[in-house]
């Protein structure tokens, strides 16, 4: 993402395989060596960069990576750490010890991101802005639903009751930054933005019944299965079943998740998951290491019309198609990673970053600043850039969706869909002049 956008990029890895798919796949350096330590660091021209993200699989790598780059250059440094040890509020020591100005935990955030999709079970994604004042939702247009062949303007007029605003398309391998007068059709991803309070409104409108997930099971006790039982077994009226298989982090596992049922079994075993109850399960979710498991478990749970299946996917050649081939949702540590970064990487005025896989747009969450050109005239008297559509505005606090009267004040943060080709443009648009 960083290469695509002509940041000169050096990555370092021990791997010689990493190293060549780097040199061979991306206009980026790769320098083989190991990440902790000074000399690597200084060949990789620690000195000149602007910013250090250590990712590798071990904390301690990235936090004597980040140290050492605290001492060696001028840099933000981002450290990628599972442990809770040095970012819990009464910890002993804190990220700023090690000279760690970020840090990031894609397991949690994958965790956040399976459950909120749970909960709605007609989702394909779901990404929140302005602090949880906002909710982007992605649904796809059913064949015989009643907004299928209809212009956005036609299905805005027919629920004027409702807020909201149908911020892109995703239409094959097209993407649309749509205007009023454009037509949805069926097979089309729909990605559609409101206050959370509307959100219930907005799948029965797009010819979604919008259902309970109150039977849930969990194939993995991976970081990110553990969390989703941990947030859905403390909530009243909820059964959930974790399958697990190591017989001995089963046991631990039942001893802390109390209201949660943990059973020893092979991810692989359909047999346990049928006699488990697959087949009665609101919403099935596989978060196992194994990305190939995963997907069969999720198809199989769809063949036995579970109403919601979530899986932990990675690899790119599995995320694009598996919508397609009959899943619901995806979700991706990676694309956690890449968006806590690129929110970081923005700047002060860009307070969040999203991307969704298959979605050539950006979500910008950005601040106008005073004297920006954004804050001259109300929208309908500015001139926005073609592939640029803004969804909603945060105002004291308070968050609104905009429209053609919306006129965006200095310190106002906007919701905006862009395509990449237009996101430097409305930076400079909401810049200081």
């Amino acid at each position: 993402m960083l290469s695509r956008e002509e940041h000169d990029v050096v990555v370092v890895d021990q791997d010689a395989d990493a190293i060549r798919q780097v040199r061979e796949k991306l206009d980026a350096m790769a320098i083989s060596g190991n990440g902790a330590s000074s000399e690597t660091l200084v060949e990789a021209g620690i000195g000149r960069a602007d910013m250090l993200i250590a990712v590798t699989p071990v904390d301690e790598v990235n936090i004597i990576a980040c140290m050492l780059a605290d001492r060696l250059g001028d840099v933000t440094t981002i450290a990628r750490v599972r442990s809770n040890e040095i970012a819990r509020d009464k910890s002993v020591l804190k990220t700023s010890d090690f000279g760690i100005d970020l840090v990031i935990r894609p397991e949690e955030s994958a965790a956040n991101e399976v459950v909120s999709l749970v909960r709605r079970a007609s989702a394909t994604d779901i990404l929140d802005f302005a602090d949880g004042r906002l909710q982007l939702m992605g649904l796809r247009i059913d064949p015989g639903a009643a907004v299928a062949g209809k212009t956005l303007q036609e299905i805005a007029a027919a629920n004027s009751q409702v807020p909201f605003r149908v911020m892109g398309v995703s239409r094959g391998a097209r993407t649309i930054i749509p205007g009023g007068r454009d037509t949805l059709r069926p097979g089309d991803q729909v990605f559609v933005l409101a206050l959370p309070k509307y959100m219930g409104y907005i799948s029965p409108m797009m010819g979604k019944a919008e259902t309970r997930a109150n039977h849930i099971m969990i194939l993995g006790g991976t970081a990110v299965g553990v969390g989703v039982a941990s947030r859905f077994g403390d909530e009243k009226n909820k059964t959930v079943k974790l399958i697990e298989p190591d017989r001995e982090r089963a046991a631990k596992l039942a001893e802390m998740l109390r209201n949660v049922l943990v059973i020893h079994g092979a991810a692989t075993d359909i047999d346990l998951l049928i006699q488990e109850g697959l087949g009665e399960m609101d919403a099935f979710v596989a978060v196992t290491d194994d990305e190939e498991s995963n997907l069969v478990t999720c198809l199989m749970a769809k063949h036995l019309r579970v109403r919601k299946t979530v899986a932990l996917l990675s690899k790119n050649t599995y995320i694009p198609i598996s919508q397609s081939i009959g899943l619901d949702a995806a979700v991706s540590k990676k694309l956690a990673v890449s968006r806590e970064i690129h929110r970081y990487l923005r700047g002060t005025h860009v307070r969040s970053v999203a991307t969704i896989y298959g979605l050539d747009a950006q979500i910008l969450e950005i601040e106008a600043k005073p004297r920006s050109w954004i804050s001259r005239k109300p929208l309908k008297e500015l001139q926005l850039p073609s592939g640029a559509l803004i969804g909603a505005i945060l105002h004291n606090d308070e968050a609104c969706i905009a429209t053609g009267d919306t006129h965006i004040a200095p310190g106002d943060r906007a919701i905006v869909f862009a395509t990449p080709s237009r996101v430097h443009d409305l930076e400079r648009k909401f810049a200081a002049k």
